[in-house]
């Protein structure tokens, strides 16, 4: 069932873009799919530039936020405390590629759409924006330089496991499934293998106090 929305602008952009979506197979994201998106709707002819003044790349960024928000609510409802942190963020990146279930076509064209000169920035902002999401929604309260890291990794993770899930011919997506396990197995591996290096620099001399012992400990001994 859909989420009842209240705000009449949002309704409106709401009802533009499910409209949208069964054009976009054939004419893709372009501004004739968002004309006829609102010529299907009881919205005034003209419509689309009041309610996506940004055209077709507003409505991608749209459609990818709405993506976002409905994961968020089933990534709420699904109830992940219980899991290991590499589980809750298996099952978060899952429940975000199951948004596409059925529109498939719509992500492809969205691809090609961004892949232009003039949404450069669009697509790696979109997948940063799902990775926030995700981890925010298992607790990540990181303010410092990890913030930035976590995200940057899993936006990476996302790209990658969008495209095997748009390449997997399986009925139950199983190959992207192992594909995205395998791709979180990854990461963890680094970060264990950052953390081991990041124990054992911590018993490291310091190349400073170092230095400054050779350097006046030699002073020291010359005028004995």
């Amino acid at each position: 069932m859909e989420p009842e929305i209240n705000d009449p602008s949002q309704a409106a952009r709401a009802h533009i873009l499910k409209a949208a979506l069964s054009h976009i197979p054939f004419d893709g994201w372009t501004g004739k799919t968002l004309a006829a998106a609102v010529a299907d709707t009881e919205l005034p002819k003209g419509s689309e530039e009041l309610y996506f003044p940004g055209g077709p790349l507003e409505l991608i960024s749209y459609w990818s936020e709405q993506g976002d928000k409905a994961a968020l609510t089933k990534i709420n409802a699904r109830g992940l405390s219980n899991m290991r942190i590499r589980d809750k963020i298996t099952e978060c990146v899952w429940i975000r590629l199951s948004e596409m279930e059925g529109q498939e076509q719509a992500a492809r064209r969205a691809m090609s759409r961004l892949a232009m000169p003039d949404a450069l920035g669009q697509g790696p902002g979109q997948l940063w924006q799902s990775a926030d999401m995700i981890w925010r929604a298992i607790g990540d309260t990181s303010t410092d330089g990890n913030y930035y890291s976590k995200r940057v990794i899993l936006s990476g993770v996302i790209g990658s496991s969008i495209m095997a899930w748009l390449t997997d011919d399986t009925d139950d997506k199983s190959k992207a499934r192992a594909f995205l396990e395998a791709r979180i197995e990854n990461v963890m591996q680094f970060e264990k293998a950052k953390f081991s290096l990041r124990k054992q620099r911590e018993k490291w001399p310091d190349p400073a106090k170092v230095a400054g012992r050779l350097r006046y400990g030699r002073r020291r001994r010359r005028y004995r």
